[in-house]
């Protein structure tokens, strides 16, 4: 008799507390109906535990309570669908995996049951487990590839450049803008017309065959005859190198030569006879001697022709204020200055009007400079999540740009006292094997439907590797990006676009102009984007308002907006004439 006034006391309990849960519920917001759906699943397993509940009344209860659940788990779905443009069913959902459902509640089922083994299924269906098979036509075609590989300042893209030139059809694939734009003025100056593709700018010349270009914007649908993939060790880098890898496996060119450091040698071998295809290597070594001074650098004493290398823009900018406070012409590169900047200070020093050169590890790839002696300020950088010491491959990489080849007979390179015994360690240790290429999501992941760009992303980020030459690239700052732009409910294909803009958006000025951009577009209707102003004439902020105004010319691309090229010009060449000024009046 006792037990059985306790069960009723309880079921009656249950009851009124299923009268407040309904009424709650038809005004709550997201928040407070994930935490009734907890509440209510709690209540059923309190109900399902009862003995005898039947006798009292409890099986009418218990459905009442399933019946609510169903109605707030569905809003629940609603407003995920709602948010991430998905339109999964709530049958489909519960039909197969009830007791998980009560368990665990609507999300987990979705997330931690359903979507894994959706997105298995298609993750299979639509991703090819090699990565050198998502390029069907590419794997159609019998290509050559002719590896150019060795020291710095040895001829192995002048080489290249040359089979190029010699071509009907070809494309040059360059890491930097400046390397890029180089090459379209040999080209052309050897009328042999050229384009020239970069993120910030076209430009299409009359009757052009050849395309120079960076490595992001390869067309993988166009067929050459002559390719040139330049500065290859960078296929590692975890940010940018899937796009060495892409060109490497997408290419649709019949010769393909690829120029680089040695410790690649391995990996492109194993990437090449993967493909199925015919490789000549030709390795390069100096003829102009790089001899190591033994005595270390006098900061007080430069001579003209010294590189000095920091790593950082604040060194970089010190290094810069110290000479010219002592009466020396200086040249300034680092990172952040605009193509049209950089260009301008390497030709001062070319020409001699300037006799120093203090740059960032950026004089490592390509530029070709009348250098006497590189001069290492530190063998530490800053690599975006810590500071490290710069490997054997990066020191030889920079060393090398001293003594140029029919300039001078020698090249030296030191160090300040604190470096100088292991520099001379980095120039004769044996460089470590780049190993693995890094690959990045494609526009594959689009094809599978049902499931938010964001979560495939994650998921393709730990879907397994096959083979051990293969990584995956380090998508969190696509992820970051998604999860910014999630409130304007974007098309997958939008998203896409959005998140593949080549600007640095941890930079909180440029995201704020990337999501008042989306507002105008996507919000407000409008085809023309508001054209960004320069608010200050400081050194920073005239940096940050150059990458405005290349966010401004890449969105515009990407979206077939109207906007105005010439202005984009006529900004980007103040913005840069402001910026040399300044550097020269720290």
């Amino acid at each position: 008799m006792k037990k059985s006034h306790g069960i009723e006391k309880e079921i009656k309990k249950l009851r009124i507390h299923l009268s407040h849960l309904q009424e709650n519920s038809k005004k709550a917001s997201l928040h407070l109906l994930m935490n009734e759906e907890a509440l209510i699943r709690k209540k059923i397993k309190i109900l399902k535990q009862l003995p005898d509940m039947e006798e009292y009344g409890g099986e009418i209860l218990y459905n009442d309570y399933v019946l609510l659940l169903n109605d707030i788990s569905r809003k629940i779905l609603s407003h995920y669908n709602e948010e991430n443009q998905t339109d999964y069913n709530f049958e489909d959902l519960t039909s197969s995996y009830k007791e998980a459902f009560i368990n665990s509640g609507i999300l987990c089922v979705l997330q931690g049951i359903y979507l894994p083994r959706l997105m298995n299924h298609d993750f299979q269906c639509y991703l090819p487990i090699n990565p050198k098979d998502e390029y069907k036509k590419t794997r159609q075609m019998k290509r050559k590839f002719y590896l150019h590989l060795g020291e710095t300042n040895t001829g192995k893209t002048y080489h290249a450049i040359e089979a190029l030139k010699k071509s009907k059809r070809g494309i040059y694939l360059a890491p930097l803008r400046l390397l890029a734009l180089e090459n379209y003025e040999n080209l052309n100056q050897s009328q042999i017309p050229c384009h020239l593709l970069t993120g910030e700018e076209e430009i299409i010349v009359t009757n052009a065959n050849h395309i120079s270009c960076t490595i992001e914007k390869l067309d993988l649908n166009q067929l050459y005859d002559v390719a040139v993939i330049d500065e290859v060790q960078l296929i590692g880098d975890v940010i940018r190198g899937a796009s060495w890898t892409k060109a490497i496996l997408g290419l649709m060119s019949q010769d393909i030569h690829i120029c680089g450091a040695l410790n690649t040698k391995k990996l492109l071998i194993q990437l090449i006879e993967d493909c199925g295809e015919e490789y000549e290597i030709k390795e390069y070594y100096r003829n102009t001697p790089l001899k190591l001074e033994q005595t270390p650098y006098q900061m007080n004493n430069p001579s003209a022709g010294d590189a000095l290398i920091a790593f950082s823009k604040k060194k970089v900018l010190e290094l810069s204020r110290y000479y010219q406070d002592r009466g020396y012409k200086v040249s300034v590169i680092y990172g952040d200055l605009p193509p049209e900047v950089r260009r301008l200070q390497y030709s001062m020093f070319s020409s001699g009007e300037s006799e120093l050169l203090i740059t960032t590890d950026a004089i490592g790839m390509g530029v070709n400079l009348p250098i006497k002696r590189i001069v290492f300020t530190s063998l530490k950088k800053f690599d975006g999540e810590d500071i490290r010491e710069l490997t054997s491959q990066e020191v030889k990489q920079i060393a090398g740009r001293a003594g140029r080849k029919g300039i001078y007979e020698v090249g030296y390179v030191t160090s300040i006292d604190e470096y100088l015994g292991r520099l001379q360690e980095k120039l004769e240790c044996e460089d470590r094997l780049i190993e693995k290429a890094i690959i990045g999501p494609t526009e594959l992941l689009l094809q599978i439907k049902g499931i938010p760009l964001i979560e495939k992303l994650a998921i393709w980020s730990m879907y397994y590797d096959e083979f051990s030459y293969y990584q995956k690239m380090d998508v969190s700052h696509y992820l970051f990006i998604l999860e910014q732009i999630k409130p304007y409910k974007l098309s997958q294909n939008d998203q896409w676009k959005v998140m593949k803009l080549p600007i640095n958006f941890t930079n909180p000025e440029l995201l704020n102009l990337l999501l008042f951009f989306i507002e105008e577009v996507f919000v407000d209707g409008n085809f023309e984007l508001t054209k960004p102003k320069i608010h200050s004439e400081d050194l920073d902020l005239l940096e940050i308002h150059y990458q405005e105004v290349n966010l401004y010319y890449n969105f515009s691309k990407s979206f077939n907006l109207i906007f105005d090229v010439n202005w984009v010009y006529r900004e980007r060449a103040k913005i840069s004439k402001k910026l040399n000024y300044l550097l020269h009046c720290l």
